[in-house]
């Protein structure tokens, strides 16, 4: 028997993983994948009764107050007027034709923005970006 830390602690979250909110439009394999594969601590509003229905306003504030960075399918978070990007938490907003580009643009999030060198806690607080895979291969090349 070791200590409470060495018991339990593949039971915490990473204090180190991007903090994520995840909103109802992103398929639940790519939630697996931010999980699992990327080592993403991800609040999966479809996962929670209260948040599964409720306004995107809503998930921006609460995404803020959690200190999560948004990552969504919804290009309504792109409107600046409903969104002030001054308040945001950070959002992603991805345009992807499937699941399979949609892993490769987050692979590419994952590398580039949450895990680059002195990234902060929301490295896009006050910040909106849109990507593609056909931008995410144009920043890669």
């Amino acid at each position: 028997m070791g200590t409470l830390a060495s018991e339990l602690g593949h039971l915490a979250p990473d204090a180190a993983a991007p903090r994520v909110y995840a909103d109802a439009n992103l398929p639940a394999g790519i939630v697996s994948m931010m999980r699992h594969e990327l080592g993403w601590d991800v609040l999966f509003v479809v996962e929670d009764e209260r948040l599964r229905r409720a306004h995107d306003r809503d998930h921006f504030l609460h995404a803020l107050e959690l200190g999560r960075t948004i990552v969504t399918l919804d290009h309504d978070f792109c409107n600046d007027a409903a969104f002030p990007p001054a308040l945001s938490p950070g959002v992603i907003v991805c345009s992807v034709p499937n699941e399979t580009a949609l892993a490769r643009v987050l692979r590419y999030v994952d590398r580039e923005i949450f895990r680059a060198d002195g990234a902060a806690d929301l490295p896009l607080r006050g910040r909106k970006i849109e990507l593609s895979l056909d931008r995410v291969l144009e920043l890669s090349a």
